[in-house]
């Protein structure tokens, strides 16, 4: 510094390099800020701690490595943490000259903020790789040979409870071919199995509260009988007789239940997730100790219902449980030609859901994820992913020849070496809980009361032909009218071409 003019006692020295004049001013308070600044080390501490950018640039360690973050960190940092609230601050700031141009040691120092939360960088360009090198684990509990795998994390099951979820799967597998062979037999016009999936139906069922409202996608019979539902209400409903609850409107297996909080079953796929999403919403809403359940075959998870029902489910922290039978099959299209992922767990982790994979041929291991879920769902109020791996050991249902797509050995493989009912059997044996004796005594019985509810079944009228026309509107359209006298004119014109018993 040079003082080239001095006025009084007022020095009025400027720098001998002086600084650009759109900068400088004449007042003695700033001219000591530029000087400050140009002795500065560390000029983004200064604008940090001078213009209130810190909302903006982030210091960090300069001792630490470059951040470099993976998806899996990103995500579990912005979504998967339970302490961690879904809803971020706004990340308006306050309007800022751009004055700095940050050197390449102070970029690793710092983090970017955007709409959706503050997030780490690097300056290496990498993508993220389209899988895992691992796929995620199958949690399971009871190996082959129906015996408990050491140091198994799972929730006991008492004598009762083991013994009421084994003898509800031995129902519905005689259940199942009942009434496949009185479908074959001309007695009824279709039908679908659960052979293979009765761990999941059953396990399921028995881990949820009967508050909780299931919606089902169409190979859950199990998870209603558990909860009541008898044979001659099954029996009735394939049959489509004036005892169906759907007034024989629905396809047979097209099954619900208003007093079992049990959805009426829909064909279309998926279309239950968006729905399931609503309802937990709902049950949030009304503060209800209950959450929604919803179940989905690996194909479903192709359709976009899949999509904004888990979307939904976890932006409005709602508290669902979907569970995902991942069987290998959806009808002819094997998995492999349905995505690329691991599977179907890794997609709840890509909407912020926390997710499981498990042995769905697994009793206790399906029992002890689905409650886990469920207590989650509820009392942590969010959606939670099972991905339960099994196979469809059944034709998709009795339109369906799954020997034309796959091998017979396959499936005798499943049926035979890895049936869920026979290692839940033997783990149930090995307790002293179950014999032979009562086996017998249970299929026998159960073969008698379903053959009689058929009989039963078969013996009611049917719904009379208004039916078809009532519970679409509140009162009937003109419409509406006309094509109710048109068809009554028809069938008393050509009665021969309509089953017996059909009435107007």
């Amino acid at each position: 510094m040079t003082c080239q003019v001095r006025q009084g006692t007022t020095c009025t020295c400027r720098p001998s390099n002086p600084l650009p004049t759109n900068i400088v001013k004449d007042t003695t308070s700033f001219l000591h800020m530029a000087m400050w600044f140009a002795r500065s080390r560390n000029l983004v501490s200064s604008l940090r701690q001078n213009l209130g950018l810190s909302a903006i640039l982030i210091k960090r360690n300069h001792s630490s490595p470059r951040p470099v973050f993976t998806n899996y960190e990103l995500s579990s940092k912005v979504f998967l943490d339970p302490s961690t609230s879904f809803r971020h601050e706004s990340t308006a700031v306050e309007s800022q000259p751009d004055l700095v141009q940050q050197s390449d040691h102070e970029d690793d120092a710092q983090e970017l903020d955007f709409p959706g939360g503050k997030v780490g960088y690097t300056s290496e360009m990498k993508f993220i790789p389209e899988s895992s090198s691992r796929r995620i684990p199958c949690y399971r509990v009871l190996n082959e040979h129906g015996k408990i795998i050491s140091d198994s994390d799972f929730i006991p099951v008492s004598e009762k409870l083991a013994v009421r979820m084994y003898e509800q799967m031995a129902t519905l597998q005689v259940m199942d071919h009942i009434f496949y062979e009185a479908q074959r037999q001309g007695r009824i016009s279709f039908y679908l199995t659960s052979v293979g999936e009765e761990a999941i139906n059953i396990a399921s069922a028995a881990a949820l509260s009967p508050e909780d409202v299931v919606l089902p996608q169409y190979r859950e019979p199990g998870v209603l009988l558990w909860r009541g539902f008898t044979l001659e209400e099954f029996a009735n409903q394939c049959f489509g007789n004036k005892a169906d609850y759907g007034k024989g409107r629905q396809m047979p297996i097209h099954y619900g239940s208003n007093q079992h909080n049990y959805f009426t079953v829909s064909s279309p796929i998926a279309t239950q997730l968006p729905q399931a999403a609503g309802v937990g919403y709902a049950l949030k809403m009304e503060k209800k100790n209950a959450c929604a359940v919803t179940f989905i075959g690996d194909g479903g998870t192709s359709e976009g219902d899949f999509h904004a029902g888990l979307n939904f489910a976890a932006v409005m922290e709602a508290p669902v449980v979907f569970i995902c039978r991942n069987n290998g099959w959806a009808i002819s299209t094997h998995i492999s030609e349905q995505f690329r992922s691991d599977g179907i767990v890794v997609k709840g982790q890509a909407y912020g859901i926390r997710s499981i994979r498990v042995d769905g041929n697994d009793a206790l291991a399906v029992y002890s994820a689905v409650r886990s879920a469920r207590e989650m769902a509820v009392t942590e109020q969010r959606p939670v992913l099972i991905e339960a791996m099994t196979y469809r050991v059944g034709h998709h249902s009795t339109s369906d020849d799954s020997t034309k797509y796959r091998e017979a050995d396959e499936i005798q493989y499943w049926k035979m070496s890895r049936n869920p009912v026979n290692r839940f059997k033997k783990w149930v044996q090995d307790n002293g809980w179950w014999s032979e004796e009562d086996e017998s005594k249970l299929r026998s019985s159960t073969r008698k009361q379903l053959l009689q509810a058929i009989q039963a079944a078969e013996k009611w009228e049917k719904q009379p032909l208004t039916e078809l026309f009532n519970d679409v509107y509140d009162v009937k359209t003109k419409n509406l009218e006309e094509q109710e006298v048109g068809l009554k004119a028809l069938v008393e014109k050509q009665p021969q071409d309509y089953p017996t018993g059909f009435h107007i």
